[in-house]
């Protein structure tokens, strides 16, 4: 391959292994996801850096699946510890969107030509039409990116007097779905730190940006990823059969209002300047009957998308306590009052009842069950090891929640909140020295190149959407570290996550995206023009400034 690459430019190159790596099926949990894994190492290797230093390319094997992460270590011009990670994710999302043209979901050249002369996008048609946009299932996301990392590894091997410092470039799989790529990577990066003592000046990711509204032309940079939390809410009523139906407590009622409070609620989204900021999303509801009968629901599970920017943990498990509480009254008390009118209607004399649902954290919860002698942790070790294979890992967090209320003897109505996977942190640069310093590095060389290349370079502090950088670091503390770990049920087999070790790596993690629409979409395209020719050198920019600091 290096063969192939050694004549061409800086833009054929990225054209080049767009093209080729985008003709490549990869998609997540795939055996292509492995194969272009191995084919991306087999480019590297190919370089005559790593031909003459061979053990700075290797493969990292990160699940039972035998994936790999591909990582390779350029060494700069001196034995400074200083290093720059590239970042970028191997995997793509499916084609299933693509309908009938899944056959040429990954010819570039047969997209283009058909989406000239489609009517069903105008947008899509003139950029098709202009031949500055390259079409195809991870030509945006992010193939073109993987592209510009190889590019400019190829170019600083034979420009290492540039680098006052080194480059690490990480190849990871299954960003997609779980992220067990980076976090697999988290362990080699630690033992790179010992091992070589370096220093993580900073991750420079390139996962995609587009414009926000119609005329945008900003491309905007980011000095960090926006969190995701993932709340569960496990709501046991008390069941009764239709005909008395008022005697007991229905749980979709309460998930109802739990519903109506969250979903989509702009007052929950955190207010912050120049931030794209979203509300909160429900993923999932539903009720756990099997089969049609004439008895009330006995329990619901729900769980939400939930962005965090500034916000903790535990201040989102507080919030939506308090709004399950709320409605849990609100539930309490019209129940009371259709209750009341039942009898009035019906002349029938009065009857105590309670209405009341008890709301609790699964760590309130599993401290009540150590109080009256359960010991739930030695209940969900046992129910871990036995929970189907092929079960959704959010499913297999509520299956263990439940069992937990099966050895309460109470038997209480309740909501339970907790998390499910995936769970990322957001990571922005932080208010510290080095955070300081290379902040206004970035916004130096932003500047500058705006001048040079007349395009405007936005710097925000949260990547919108869901990228690996969020796992390079955790800001919170150690209190914080253990709410976490006891409000995720399973974490450790689910989810496995060091956040001691995160806290310690504490990588700030950069977006300078490339450039393009459609992400996800059947018309997924990238433009030419900036993420061929511009982002590679910007990128080069940001990496040299920082290792000068």
């Amino acid at each position: 391959m290096y063969n192939q690459l050694a004549s061409l430019t800086t833009e054929q190159q990225v054209e080049f292994l767009t093209k080729r790596l985008t003709k490549m099926q990869s998609y997540n949990g795939t055996a292509g996801e492995l194969d272009k894994a191995n084919y991306l190492y087999k480019i590297i290797e190919s370089f005559p850096y790593f031909q003459a230093y061979p053990d700075f390319v290797w493969k990292q094997e990160i699940d039972e699946d035998k994936r790999i992460n591909v990582l390779a270590f350029l060494q700069g011009n001196s034995d400074k510890k200083e290093t720059v990670i590239y970042h970028a994710h191997v995997d793509t999302v499916g084609i299933e969107d693509y309908g009938n043209l899944k056959d040429i979901a990954h010819q570039p050249e047969k997209l283009a030509e058909f989406f000239q002369s489609y009517e069903g996008d105008e947008e899509a048609r003139e950029d098709a039409r202009s031949g500055e946009w390259m079409f195809g299932r991870g030509s945006l996301d992010m193939q073109s990116g993987i592209s510009i990392h190889l590019v400019n590894l190829l170019y600083y091997m034979n420009h290492r007097e540039k680098l006052e410092g080194n480059i690490l470039l990480l190849l990871n799989v299954d960003e997609e779905n779980q992220h067990v790529g980076i976090r697999g990577a988290l362990k080699e990066l630690i033992r790179l730190q010992q091992e070589k003592g370096l220093s993580y000046v900073a991750a420079i990711n390139n996962d995609f940006i587009s414009p926000l509204y119609n005329g945008d032309v900003a491309k905007y940079v980011y000095c960090g990823g926006a969190g995701k939390l993932l709340p569960c809410f496990s709501i046991t009523g008390r069941e009764a059969h239709v005909g008395e139906s008022l005697l007991g407590i229905d749980p979709t009622l309460i998930a109802s209002e739990i519903n109506r409070s969250i979903n989509q609620n702009f007052s929950l989204a955190e207010n912050l300047e120049n931030e794209l900021v979203l509300p909160p999303s429900c993923l999932f509801m539903k009720e756990n009957k099997q089969s049609y009968n004439v008895q009330t629901p006995v329990s619901i599970r729900m769980y939400f998308n939930y962005f965090i920017y500034k916000k903790t943990p535990s201040d989102v498990l507080e919030t939506l306590k308090k709004i399950a509480q709320a409605a849990c009254t609100k539930v309490e008390n019209e129940l009371a009052d259709n209750y009341l009118a039942y009898r009035e209607a019906n002349k029938l004399p009065g009857r105590s009842i309670n209405w009341k649902t008890e709301v609790m954290t699964i760590q309130e919860y599993m401290e009540y069950l150590k109080a009256i002698g359960k010991e739930p942790e030695k209940h969900l070790d046992r129910l871990l090891a036995n929970l189907p294979e092929d079960l959704d890992d959010r499913l297999k967090a509520f299956e263990l929640v439940e069992a937990l209320q099966q050895v309460d003897p109470g038997k209480k109505p309740r909501v339970i909140l907790f998390f499910a996977t995936p769970f990322l942190p957001s990571n922005t640069l932080q208010e510290d020295e080095k955070s300081v310093f290379l902040k206004e590095a970035l916004k130096e060389v932003l500047q500058e190149s705006e001048e040079k290349y007349k395009e405007v370079f936005p710097l925000r502090g949260y990547f919108p959407y869901l990228c690996d950088g969020s796992f390079l670091a955790f800001h919170g503390d150690q209190a914080e570290i253990e709410t976490v770990e006891a409000n995720f049920p399973g974490m450790n087999t689910l989810f496995p996550l060091d956040l001691e070790k995160m806290s310690s790596l504490n990588i700030p993690a950069l977006n300078i995206g490339v450039y393009g629409k459609g992400g996800h979409k059947w018309t997924e395209r990238v433009y030419k023009p900036y993420t061929f020719q511009t982002l590679p050198i910007l990128i080069r920019k940001v990496t040299e400034r920082f290792l000068t600091l």
